[in-house]
């Protein structure tokens, strides 16, 4: 059984709980090592027992940088318990750096993948720190032996033009994980809620443009659209964002949910699904094909997107979606203000004829990911090959 050190940001964080989902249904042995942003250890993550480098803060650019420095110096200690990895996985860039150290700890050749699933904007300057960065992450991931990342823009507008990555590229989106398979016939969904319209956006909550346009937003069409918000909102990003939802009389917030478990019951309670961030806009926001796109669509929530973005020319493509040519709430009244029964049907029935193999990711699909891993852990040089040698 392929063994795979999974290094993390953050142990929480519900991505990662479904990279190992993903992991394990392929047939891996998966140990989780990483942050937290919790003031104490995470006991318990899909099974597994994470190993604890220590609390980051979101958004604290030189608290995570510190505590990266201290981890580096203690993960040999942290990690000399476990068995040897066939591979090891490294979430983001900062973790790429202790993936390193973590493999010379291990005494041994074991393959590095690297998972990048978020341009961070630092990444993207022009200036010195910038450049930095971009100098930082080519030499950490010199010998890296794949490329995970979720979004064919990513590709095209960062690791192409800058030259990054060397190693080849796994693509692989931000889908929905079905446990069993996907038929390809399996276009059904229960029937929507009744009316006042609802618009779900779930997931992360970090962008602030977009919480104060769904307000103004809900506010001008007087009820007849709500908004239905679940989640793990980025407190560092609203200034109070509890008080800003219950001061909002159509929005709410329902609070975290567990995918995949509750995906079909939380989409099913909206008609939309908000496919927007303006985090970053112009960079990340731009190009990524968030979760939410996948999740919505499988279960029959139109997505509602920005027109120039990657998640709108991929919406166009699919010929399904609302697409905004401004983020304004006046822009999103003119498509909306008007819905009736009959047009809602139309686009819906557009969103449940794409096939479902689209938006999910099944066991077959895990399989696949596992043994394309797999076969860089046995080759020549690794730690693997080593051991059959």
């Amino acid at each position: 059984m392929l063994h795979v050190l999974y290094l993390v940001h953050d142990v929480s964080d519900p991505a990662v709980r479904r990279r190992i989902i993903m992991l394990k249904a392929g047939g891996a042995q998966v140990t989780l090592a990483g942050f937290r942003r919790s003031a104490g250890p995470i006991a318990e993550v899909e099974g597994l027992h994470p190993i604890d480098l220590g609390a980051t803060r979101d958004g604290r650019f030189a608290q995570r940088l510190a505590a990266v420095t201290k981890a580096a110096v203690s993960i040999g200690s942290k990690l000399g318990s476990m068995p040897r990895p066939d591979l090891i996985i490294a979430r983001n860039l900062e973790m790429l750096a202790l993936a390193r150290r973590a493999k010379s700890a291990f005494q041994a050749t074991v393959p590095i993948v690297y998972e990048c699933l978020d341009i961070h904007r630092l990444m993207l300057r022009d200036d010195f720190l910038g450049k930095a960065m971009r100098g930082a992450e080519r030499y950490l991931a010199r010998d890296v032996k794949l490329l995970v990342t979720s979004s064919p823009a990513f590709i095209a507008n960062y690791f192409m033009p800058f030259g990054q990555i060397a190693a080849p590229v796994e693509l692989l989106e931000n889908k929905y994980f079905e446990p069993a398979a996907v038929s390809l016939n399996d276009r059904t969904a229960a029937e929507p809620v009744a009316q006042p319209w609802r618009i779900g956006w779930f997931g992360a909550l970090r962008c602030r443009r977009s919480l104060e346009l769904l307000a103004e937003f809900s506010r001008r069409l007087e009820g007849r659209f709500e908004i239905i918000l679940r989640g793990r909102p980025a407190l560092s990003e609203f200034p109070d964002f509890h008080g800003f939802v219950e001061s909002e009389p159509w929005l709410s917030f329902g609070g975290p949910y567990r995918n995949p478990e509750d995906m079909a019951t939380i989409y099913r309670e909206v008609h939309f699904s908000w496919a927007i961030d303006f985090f970053e806009q112009g960079l990340n926001s731009e190009w990524l094909l968030p979760n939410r796109l996948y999740e919505g669509c499988r279960f029959g929530a139109v997505p509602i997107s920005m027109g120039h973005t990657e998640t709108g020319r991929f919406l166009d493509q699919q010929g399904i979606g609302v697409l905004l040519p401004q983020a304004t709430p006046e822009a999103l009244e003119a498509a909306l203000g008007g819905l009736e029964e009959h047009s809602f049907g139309k686009l819906r029935a557009r969103v449940l004829a794409r096939n479902p193999r689209i938006w999910s990711h099944d066991r077959s699909d895990c399989r696949a990911l596992v043994e394309k891993l797999r076969g860089l852990a046995v080759a020549p040089g690794s730690y693997a090959a080593e051991a059959l040698a």
